[in-house]
């Protein structure tokens, strides 16, 4: 399995057992979209339901199939992700409002 932040650690209670938050995962990380909920509007420059909105619309829907495809030098931010078949740039602190559940390799 690939190597991830300590703080990518599985969710172990509530609605996202199994998931990690979109901005833990590592380039070569494969799997399903779970949930898009913005909880929290620290730092990013508008309101969670605008964040949420923009989200849904970019195409992060439960269900959606993605691969982390890179990530930046700095901080590694931001990071690419494909998004069923199109490719997505979107900042770590945005994915943070992102649940998947990754595939058992």
């Amino acid at each position: 399995m690939h190597d991830m932040h300590p703080e990518a650690r599985a969710e172990t209670q509530g609605d996202h057992v199994g998931c990690i938050r979109l901005s833990t995962a590592q380039p070569g990380a494969r799997g399903e979209i779970v949930e898009v909920r913005a909880d929290h509007a620290d730092g990013h420059g508008v309101d969670v339901h605008e964040l949420e909105r923009r989200l849904l619309e970019f195409g992060f829907v439960e269900g959606a199939r993605f691969e982390l495809l890179h990530q930046g030098l700095i901080f590694a931010d931001p990071i690419a992700i494909r998004l069923d078949d199109m490719r997505v740039a979107l900042r770590r602190r945005d994915a943070e409002d992102i649940w998947v559940r990754l595939d058992v390799r």
